[in-house]
């Protein structure tokens, strides 16, 4: 799975051949989240809610970028957040 970017020990992954909703995979430790990239939430792990915080701010940045990703099917990297 192409890695999109890395900050604060935290992992972003996305696979764009698999179901919808656009979605992309967050890493952290031992912890692992699934976020619809449209909504922002949680579909499905298990992710502290401090670095879920943090995911979330940093998706909102390029929330448009992470859907041209998903829809061109296309990854490449982003910035990490400052």
């Amino acid at each position: 799975m192409p890695e999109i970017v890395r900050f604060y020990g935290i992992i972003i992954k996305m696979f764009y051949n698999e179901q919808l909703p656009p979605h992309f995979h967050a890493l952290y430790g031992e912890y692992n989240g699934i976020i619809n990239i449209e909504t922002l939430v949680l579909i499905e792990g298990d992710l502290p809610s401090r670095a879920l915080k943090f995911i979330k701010e940093w998706a909102e940045k390029y929330k448009e970028e992470l859907l041209n990703m998903w829809n061109n099917q296309r990854i490449s990297k982003l910035p990490a957040l400052d």
